[in-house]
């Protein structure tokens, strides 16, 4: 079996995906300016930005609301993103491939990269069919991006046996897949798989309890980097460059953020985000949807902290 440091690949161009933050007024409202503003942040540190993702808030807003986000991307990001396809479906739901070719073909004409959010007719499927389901969805586009999520982060998540991933590789539009199951060893064991079967292939680190797993070969689609965009694009930069002395400064201080931010329940890290972004005053409000769950006010004094470190490492 080959040691974890034998996997270190120095001096590795790193690909950025960051998943971008909807913020919310205090009124509750949709905040569209300052969802433009960060959009823009992510786009100008050179990270490739995601909408309607979970950190966007994307399985819970309207339709119109996430058209009005992929409107937003289209207009502010030509050179190209990603957005969550996204189902509107209930617990115990059929898989329902024409709704989601449906989103797919929308984000693609819009210069969008698909990411096929979880639903619960996909994630009710039998392991043996998903296979089959992908390559239904590969019809409608000419690429697309896979998705491992973790049930922490959203009760129609699921996680694919190892099999599953090896086989889905052999779909030439799917060209990568986040993996967010907050675990080292099935995405070390899926860097294995991809190296030996399709090097070409993404994939994309969720996992913002280790973010050093850019090291290793994987590339990132990260709810963290909404905090910091800049953050990250200085650390990747810094490991290009086989800086790894300010590599590993940044990476361990947005680690910390990581861990504070991600702990159980972990879909208050969008709280957690909405306040560092004020804090860094890149939006008004720390308010987030409604249905999203709240972190104590004590978080403040540890994310200002963390603000005024990741300042002065920037600086």
């Amino acid at each position: 079996m080959t040691s974890q440091a034998a996997r270190v690949v120095p001096r590795r161009p790193i690909v950025a995906m960051s998943a971008v933050l909807l913020p919310f007024t205090d009124d509750g409202d949709i905040d569209w300016l300052g969802f433009e503003s960060l959009l823009g942040r992510t786009l100008t540190a050179g990270l490739v930005p995601a909408v309607n993702m979970d950190t966007g808030f994307g399985p819970v807003l309207a339709a119109t609301d996430r058209r009005r986000a992929l409107d937003l991307a289209r207009a502010l990001a030509p050179a190209g993103f990603v957005a969550g396809a996204l189902v509107d479906d209930q617990p115990g739901a059929p898989f329902d491939a024409t709704a989601y070719q449906v989103a797919m073909t929308e984000i693609a004409a819009a210069g969008g990269t698909p990411i096929v959010f979880p639903s619960y007719g996909l994630a009710g499927l039998a392991e043996g069919e998903l296979v089959a389901a992908h390559s239904t969805l590969a019809s409608a586009v000419d690429r697309f991006l896979g998705f491992e999520l973790g049930r922490m982060f959203h009760p129609a998540g699921r996680i694919w046996q190892l099999e599953t991933f090896e086989a889905l590789l052999d779909i030439p539009e799917l060209v990568g897949a986040k993996h967010s199951s907050l675990r080292r060893g099935p995405e070390l064991d899926r860097l294995a798989v991809r190296d030996r079967q399709r090097p070409d292939f993404l994939v994309l680190t969720g996992n913002d309890l280790a973010i050093d797993q850019v090291v290793y070969g994987s590339d990132y689609l990260l709810g963290l980097s909404t905090f910091a965009p800049d953050g990250f694009a200085a650390r990747d930069a810094a490991w290009a460059a086989g800086d790894e002395v300010r590599f590993w400064e940044l990476n361990d201080l947005l680690q910390y953020l990581g861990q504070l931010a991600f702990r159980a329940p972990v879909p208050g890290y969008r709280h957690d985000a909405a306040v560092f972004l004020q804090l860094r005053g890149w939006i008004a409000s720390s308010h987030t949807h409604p249905a999203s769950p709240t972190r104590p006010e004590s978080d403040r004094a540890l994310l200002a902290d963390i603000a005024e470190r990741l300042e002065a490492l920037l600086a």
